[in-house]
């Protein structure tokens, strides 16, 4: 009788979930959304922008301004997927430096 041993390994990484939520320093308006749909359509994630019971796909720059968000909101950056961390930090930070 003989015995193998086999061990497998797998290159995958698991998709992760990240999310934060940011204090809007000004209004949501045209420029600051073109930003967020410029960044948010390089990453592979599914990222979401909740504000007020209203969650959007920030690549398109009219449903980001539709949330309607001004100056004080928190709004919430959640992504999911291989580089959801990254893209929560990178949207997250356009938000906060929105002018």
């Amino acid at each position: 009788m003989s015995t193998s041993s086999e061990s497998t390994t797998t290159n995958a990484t698991i998709p992760s979930t990240h999310e934060t939520t940011v204090v809007l320093p000004a209004n949501l308006h045209a420029r600051p959304a073109g930003q967020l749909a410029r960044a948010a359509a390089i990453f592979t994630s599914a990222i979401q922008l909740e504000y007020a019971d209203r969650t959007v796909n920030p690549t398109g720059v009219l449903a980001v301004m539709g949330l309607g968000a001004t100056v004080g909101s928190t709004v919430t950056v959640r992504a999911e997927g291989h580089d959801a961390e990254q893209a929560v930090t990178t949207l997250a930070q356009i938000l906060s430096n929105a002018e």
